[in-house]
């Protein structure tokens, strides 16, 4: 228990987000090591964090429980083994229903809330051809095609997971309260949002990232341009994930992004046989171990390193390759000994408003990569560094922050 508060106080501080909390833990060891150093790193030009109390996490952990929900951290040996290895893996995860169902393979149907009789009755029957092949089908639970491919995964008692943008006890939308209730008696529930939280548009980006990295692939299910569905397949993509789409009219604006997808090389779905031989039913784990090398050092946090980000120039669709979607996993090293040379100003030096990634970065200073990431941290929770969506880092130039 002191453990789990101390890494949801941890990842409820406001200016720790998904990457700083994976760098302090890793840095200092524990969360709770990491929330006794976090009010002694430099904040200049910012206010210090403000560590939430002890008796409000309590009383979080205490109404999760008396739900039904339960915990699960990036500590956990339970948490999800897909999820765990993207870059931004959310530090905790509140769940409401079986977390086992968390583990198995599964595939996300995602797609235009208001979608037509023909998507919904498609985004159907693909979830009930594909529950019953053995997949786990993830969705966000919004109206319309993801509210569709829920219920197709029940029609024949199928597991589903729901990934929402609020609290656990924040169903959105409320007419879908009725739906989640049966998604965690037959599934799962997932968010990383402490119960109490009414879905925000900020929040959705969030969760769309959970329903990428759960899944071994993307089915899209009409999606217009700029929508969030598509936000999702982006994702699904950049984590080397398997990306797939329904052709839809071209009359039909609802279809334009999802037949883009097509233009860039998803992979053209009409029916469950389109998507089952693109998706190996392994265990998590297998994928994990193709998708990552093998060798890194045997620590105990190594595990919990994300991936190497991927270029933006190499974002797009086109030739994935799952198995060398991750170069290399960065090693725990001891902190090297006191320079005359600060890390913190040398890499302030080296970097520029234009973001370049961490590994780049690593390979051009005589500092450990231990050493970078803490002084990455420090510049981070200083306002100096901004770490973007993709991963890289660089200058703040005093735009909005993307992801922390």
């Amino acid at each position: 228990m002191n453990s789990l508060c101390a890494a949801l106080r941890l990842a409820r501080t406001e200016q720790v987000g998904p990457r700083t909390w994976l760098r302090l833990v890793t840095q200092y060891g524990t969360p709770a090591a990491a929330l006794d150093a976090l009010p002694g790193l430099p904040a200049r030009g910012r206010t210090q964090p403000v560590i939430p109390p002890l008796d409000s996490i309590k009383r979080e952990i205490d109404a999760t429980l008396a739900m039904g929900g339960q915990f699960l951290t990036l500590l956990d040996a339970d948490y999800p083994p897909l999820l765990r290895h993207i870059p931004d893996a959310p530090p905790v995860l509140s769940v409401l229903g079986s977390i086992a169902c968390l583990r198995k393979p599964g595939i996300g149907i995602v797609g235009a809330r208001n979608a037509s009789a023909h998507g919904l009755r498609l985004a159907e029957s693909l979830a009930t051809e594909l529950s019953d092949s053995g997949l786990t089908i993830i969705s966000g639970l919004a109206r319309g095609i993801d509210a569709a491919a829920h219920k197709g995964a029940l029609y024949r008692q199928g597991l589903t997971i729901a990934a929402i943008a609020g609290g656990l006890d924040c169903p959105y939308p409320p007419q879908n309260a009725a739906l989640q209730d049966h998604i965690a008696k037959m599934g799962a529930v997932v968010t990383e949002a402490p119960l109490g939280t009414a879905p925000q548009g900020r929040h959705f980006p969030r969760r769309n990232r959970l329903i990428a990295g759960l899944a071994l692939g993307c089915v899209v299910v009409e999606a217009a341009p700029h929508s969030g569905t598509l936000i999702t397949a982006r994702m699904a993509a950049d984590y080397g994930r398997e990306v797939f789409a329904v052709p839809g009219s071209p009359l039909d604006p609802r279809c334009r992004g999802s037949n883009d997808l097509l233009r860039k090389g998803a992979i053209l779905t009409e029916r469950a046989a389109d998507i089952l031989p693109h998706i190996a039913l392994f265990d998590p784990e297998q994928a994990v171990a193709e998708q990552h090398d093998t060798k890194s050092t045997p620590d105990l946090f190594a595990p919990l390193l994300p991936s190497a980000p991927r270029g933006a120039e190499d974002r797009n669709f086109k030739n994935i390759d799952k198995k060398q979607s991750v170069k290399r996993n960065t090693p725990l090293l001891p902190a090297p000994p006191a320079t005359a040379l600060d890390p913190a100003q040398h890499l302030l030096d080296l970097l520029s408003f234009t973001p370049i990634a961490v590994d780049d970065l690593i390979r051009r200073c005589q500092f450990s990569a231990s050493a970078v990431l803490a002084a990455l941290t420090q510049l981070e929770l200083s306002g100096q560094v901004t770490t973007y969506q993709d991963g890289r880092v660089g200058l703040t130039n005093g735009q909005a922050e993307t992801s922390r």
